[in-house]
């Protein structure tokens, strides 16, 4: 069974490797859903698969990418409404 977070990822995260970043761990852990750019700075993102799995990616998105600064995460455990059969980036 798949569980989701749903996160919200504050600081220096744009322009820094962040989402490419997350993309390899996310794939590297068997993770599915999305990432993508917000207006206000920060990085939105779904990450769908085992607790476990989650758990692990969400220590790697506290560290970041070499020149990223993360400043805060919001979390947000719940079921998922829809499955997603990949991680993908989107792209603003």
């Amino acid at each position: 069974m798949s569980t989701e977070i749903h996160c919200i990822v504050s600081g220096k995260v744009q322009g820094v490797g962040y989402r490419d970043f997350v993309d390899g761990y996310a794939k590297d852990l068997e993770l599915t859903g999305w990432i993508e750019n917000r207006q206000n700075s920060s990085v939105e993102l779904v990450l769908q698969g085992s607790p476990e799995a989650l758990k692990e990616c969400i220590e790697v998105l506290h560290e970041g990418s070499v020149l990223a600064e993360v400043d805060s995460i919001t979390v947000d455990w719940r079921t998922p409404k829809k499955l997603f059969d990949s991680f993908k980036v989107i792209s603003s």
